[in-house]
């Protein structure tokens, strides 16, 4: 099914029946990274929204990086929602999707029922964690450089990217980023987003999430650390969940899937 976003045309798939859960993907991926909760999820008696985010999958991909900023974002998972029906929803989100799950439930706090965010912690956290974060966010700064970026990933069979990120499905992300065009839009989401000054910006601090929140991190990430999702607690109004995976890395729902899918039944009311 798609929906129209101001022009944008937005690919999103619905299984099962019963209360609505959004499933919201983020870099390299598209919506196919939720193949593994999608059953779990509609078994246990969930509608299960799965969105290809804007630049990926079958999804329209914009030229401008301006088209990826986090309202916009906000706004294309909005437009799921009420085309699929539901005009309130559990969010679960991971990586960029974990941080448009943020932004939605600060933006639009009536339509957020739960709220699920895997690797990524509110976004105040995530900005005030200082040295260690920023040292890990490295790759932040270089996907700032247009054409550069693309090279730097891509070369050499996509040899940096399977050695950067450690990808536990690389050569499906591969994959798709060249059938569908993807590695521009994907990076414009840091291009329009995570611009180097607001580095610098510690005063910006976005108010608390009211919705009944759960953080989850995994002992392997890579690119985030554990604090700025545990200090999360302090920017969340309502009940808040923290649950830590040993083992996995970035990718805990294709590393540890019967974990995450038994944590998300356990804490999203059916």
């Amino acid at each position: 099914m798609r929906v129209d976003v101001d022009g944008v045309q937005i690919e999103y798939e619905v299984t099962g029946d019963g209360r609505p859960v959004v499933l919201l993907h983020g870099f390299p991926d598209s919506g196919r990274l939720w193949r593994h909760q999608v059953p779990a999820l509609a078994a246990a008696g969930f509608k299960v929204i799965v969105p290809d985010l804007r630049g990926y999958g079958r999804s329209d991909k914009p030229s401008e990086a301006t088209a990826y900023r986090l309202d916009l974002l906000v706004g294309d998972v909005l437009a799921v929602m009420s085309a699929a029906g539901a005009e309130r929803a559990h969010v679960v989100g991971h990586d960029w999707g974990a941080a448009v799950a943020w932004a939605t439930a600060l933006m639009a706090a009536d339509r957020v029922d739960h709220l699920v965010a895997l690797s990524v912690g509110h976004p105040a956290t995530f900005f005030g964690e200082g040295f260690e974060q920023q040292e890990k966010s490295w790759y932040m700064l270089l996907f700032q450089f247009a054409g550069i970026a693309e090279a730097w990933l891509s070369a050499d069979g996509w040899a940096n990217f399977r050695a950067w990120g450690g990808h536990p499905d690389t050569d499906a992300a591969v994959a798709e980023l060249e059938e569908n065009g993807s590695l521009t839009p994907g990076l414009n989401y840091y291009r329009a987003n995570m611009r180097p000054e607001r580095f610098l910006r510690s005063d910006l601090v976005p108010p608390p999430v009211r919705a009944p929140t759960m953080g989850m991190w995994s002992s392997e990430d890579f690119a985030l650390t554990e604090a700025q999702m545990t200090r999360s607690a302090a920017n969340v109004a309502g009940p808040w969940r923290y649950e830590r995976l040993d083992g996995p890395g970035h990718w805990m729902q294709l590393e540890a899937p019967n974990e995450v899918n038994r944590l998300l039944v356990d804490f999203l009311p059916a």
